[in-house]
């Protein structure tokens, strides 16, 4: 991705600043007063996604929000630094270099694994997980897809090739669609974006190739972070059920299942979104008690 070509056009562009932190060169969003909120995006996506729910949250909290290694505009450092471990740990040290203590962090499927991995080096006060990817791939796909995303990852003509096979716009929203949502034409452009360009392609077959979430999974019950586990009824990327069973995994795991609603919830229904999150964060964060399952809904 270029930011002198694609500035215009990136949203919330006017609250963008690039930081070194070793080893990456990262592309970060700021804006607000008030507790810290860390978003973190899922993966083949970037700040863009959280285009509607930012300015949402930016009138009540700090919120910051990274563009994850080698995707958007955040340049890898080290490419061996793309999986589960390796990636916290360098958010974390983003995270102490900028003097954030993120009072709580928000997710999108990777990156709602990303944000439960990060209690190993940070304390937030909840977390919340929407379309949590928190499952495995089972059967054939379950070596398969790693397989070849280690492949594409490795050999440096697949991006550019992937690249110019991603066709027009119309192409983007049929794959958008196939997540069971439907965003606005603004969303559909910035995927197509994303999609076209080989560095961005790059990365993101980068993460998948070194994603490996076994430890984390098992470690679930030892998470104590109030956790809030949003789903899409509709999604088609991540079923519901795998952030059902997460949750009760969860020694304060709390699951929500929203109707109509697909993988991309938060940027088909972002005020919907807000008001679930700060339904969920506002008692933690103002020291009362946090909403019971049984009050906020299973």
């Amino acid at each position: 991705m270029d930011w002198a070509r694609d500035k215009a056009i990136w949203p919330n562009s006017a609250h963008s600043r690039f930081v070194d932190v070793r080893p990456h060169r990262w592309h970060v969003q700021e804006a607000g007063k008030g507790p810290t909120v860390l978003l973190l995006h899922g993966a083949g996506g970037a700040t863009q996604s959280w285009r509607g729910l930012f300015p949402l949250l930016a009138e009540r909290y700090h919120v910051v929000a990274p563009d994850l290694p080698g995707q958007g505009f955040t340049r890898i450092g080290r490419r061996l630094r793309c999986g589960l471990g390796p990636m916290a740990e360098d958010v974390a040290a983003l995270c102490r270099h900028e003097g954030w203590a993120p009072d709580a962090i928000i997710g999108h499927s990777a990156g709602a694994v990303l944000a439960l991995e990060l209690t190993r080096h940070l304390a937030p006060r909840a977390i919340v997980g929407l379309n949590a990817a928190l499952g495995k791939f089972e059967g054939v796909a379950g070596w398969l897809f790693p397989l070849m995303a280690k492949f594409m990852a490795v050999n440096p003509v697949i991006p550019p090739l992937l690249a110019r096979m991603a066709g027009g716009e119309n192409r983007a929203r049929e794959l958008l669609a196939s997540t069971g949502s439907a965003i606005d034409d603004e969303g559909v452009a910035l995927y197509h974006r994303l999609m076209t360009d080989s560095g961005h392609i790059d990365g993101t077959l980068t993460m998948m190739a070194q994603w490996k979430i076994d430890g984390l999974l098992a470690r679930l019950p030892g998470i104590e972070t109030p956790t809030l586990l949003i789903a899409g009824a509709r999604d088609e990327t991540v079923p519901p059920k795998t952030s059902e069973r997460a949750a009760a995994r969860l020694p304060h795991g709390t699951y929500r299942c929203l109707d109509g609603l697909g993988h991309l919830a938060h940027e088909e229904a972002p005020a919907l979104i807000f008001d679930e999150i700060t339904h969920f964060l506002d008692p933690i964060l103002e020291g009362r008690s946090a909403a019971t399952p049984a009050l906020y809904g299973s």
